[in-house]
């Protein structure tokens, strides 16, 4: 099966595709027995830089679902790791960094080795290339038929965690920065949306097909900061990549947007846009352009409690955005909670709608 054939990077073209490919966020995770075994042999920072580790956790979902879509087991603090700031990852609470607050910390980072220090993940995408595209069945999913997917963190939601040094329920350190060091946090940014360019650009040479951005604290700003630490950045990573890969497709996924999502997708360029569950997608879809793919939007939580509601949200989802193109996704990561039969579930539905 060629690549133009398989049915997501159809729906990333502007195709509509029914019934539409689907795969989940986080789908490589902890609501898979097989992920928790494997979790045991590893921290998650080795996880992500053994490409054999790495490559059979993002083949995990596969097997077992045969979803459309391979996205790269790995994480958005990769680039401010491979740039030299430290980094570990804390059980119960997350990852821990040192924090940049000061142009002397901001020095302190070293760009120039991201090439050297990115090397195991790029090794990752290439095994996976190979055996997704050597023409053999991935556990359920057919031949040639899943395309894989990079990733990495936008430039705000990446230096929220760079500036607190943690993750945080409103990132007051980041804000009191923007309020009283805007230059420095410009720089920072500036830093990113560089670097996050260079490094998508190298998914692709290493074999991503699509690739993600995630701006998961996108929502924190206010309508006068979205634009600048937002939209700008983005916009700079897209022409980047397009001047070296012009039809890689690339989905972005501003978190918690709101209604800045219309100027989001109008002002950076992408054609297909990530949605949360809290966007009312019947809006959206009278609004945007029928050209604009949507990814998303089922609740996750309509996912762990499973039943009637379930089939309904599945329906009505889908029936909606039948006459765009459209990515059956969650509207954010898939709980750890969520029982194996309720994927099943999804996916059977999703692959018999009528």
């Amino acid at each position: 099966m060629l690549k133009s054939e398989k049915k997501l990077m159809k729906v990333l073209k502007g195709e509509k595709i029914w019934p539409p490919p689907l795969w989940m966020m986080r789908q490589a995770g902890r609501f898979l027995p097989e992920f928790r075994k494997l979790r045991e042999q590893a921290d998650f920072l080795t996880r992500c830089l053994t490409p054999d580790l790495a490559a059979e956790i993002t083949l995990q979902p596969i097997r077992r679902f045969a979803f459309d879509t391979a996205i790269l087991f790995s994480d958005i603090l990769i680039l401010p790791w491979a740039m030299g700031q430290k980094l570990q990852f804390v059980e119960g609470k997350g990852p821990i960094l040192h924090p940049i607050h000061s142009e002397e910390d901001l020095k302190k980072l070293h760009p120039e080795q991201i090439d050297e220090k990115i090397e195991p993940v790029l090794i990752t995408l290439q095994n996976l290339n190979k055996l997704l595209n050597n023409g053999e069945s991935i556990g359920k999913a057919s031949p040639g038929s899943v395309t894989l997917m990079g990733f990495t963190g936008s430039p705000f939601t990446v230096a929220c965690y760079m500036v607190e040094g943690k993750s945080s329920k409103d990132f007051s350190t980041v804000f009191k920065m923007i309020y009283q060091n805007p230059d420095l946090f410009d720089k920072i940014i500036d830093l990113l949306a560089e670097t996050t360019a260079t490094y998508l650009c190298h998914q692709v040479r290493a074999g991503a097909e699509a690739i993600m951005l995630f701006d998961s604290w996108a929502g924190l700003l206010p309508s006068t900061l979205f634009q600048r630490y937002v939209i700008d950045p983005t916009r700079q990573i897209i022409d980047r990549i397009r001047q070296v890969y012009p039809l890689v497709p690339i989905i972005g996924f501003p978190r918690l947007a709101g209604a800045q999502l219309l100027t989001y997708i109008e002002r950076t360029g992408l054609n297909t846009v990530g949605v949360d569950q809290y966007n009312d997608i019947s809006f959206l879809n009278r609004q945007v352009s029928p050209t604009v793919g949507f990814q998303g939007n089922l609740d996750p939580l309509c996912l762990l409690y499973g039943g009637n509601m379930l089939q309904k949200e599945i329906y009505r989802l889908c029936h909606e955005l039948k006459n765009r193109p459209h990515i059956f996704n969650l509207g954010h990561g898939i709980l750890p909670a969520t029982p194996i039969e309720h994927v099943e579930e999804l996916v059977n539905t999703v692959h018999n709608l009528k």
